[in-house]
């Protein structure tokens, strides 16, 4: 049904609360460069309006620290742009903090906890090799 595929990889040792707000971080990332995944507002019966939501599915899989700094490499390497979660930015309270400490990492001394990606899904596939499904 869709010729690309959206994938979340979250480092497996982060607690729930990590979990759930790099999910959310992430998932804005990828609904930021890609608005057309957007679809429109919801209804229910009464007439009340809700905010749309993705149009397609959003895959999350789990993968060690190895695993996840293999997956940020390969989406460098392959040119698809992520969205990119590391461990530092818990310890910040808004974007502009986020922004400033992310700049002081670089691909190879970042501690990723998680990545989000939406390419081709051979791409993504190849890219998130190792991962696995979120339990």
């Amino acid at each position: 049904m869709f010729d690309t595929k959206i994938a979340i990889v979250l480092r497996n040792d982060l607690q729930s609360w990590q979990k759930l707000n790099v999910t959310a971080f992430l998932t804005s990332g990828i609904a930021g460069q890609s608005p057309e995944i957007i679809g429109e507002p919801y209804r229910d019966r009464a007439g009340n309006v809700y905010n749309a939501l993705s149009i397609q599915p959003i895959i999350v899989l789990s993968a060690n620290e190895d695993s996840i700094a293999t997956i940020h490499r390969r989406s460098l390497e392959r040119g698809v742009t992520s969205s990119l979660f590391i461990e530092e930015m818990f310890a910040t309270g808004h974007d502009v903090a986020n922004r400033a400490v992310f700049s002081e990492f670089a691909p190879e001394d970042a501690k990723v906890v998680g990545i989000a990606i939406r390419a081709d899904k051979k791409i993504v596939d190849k890219i998130t090799k190792g991962a696995s499904m979120h339990a």
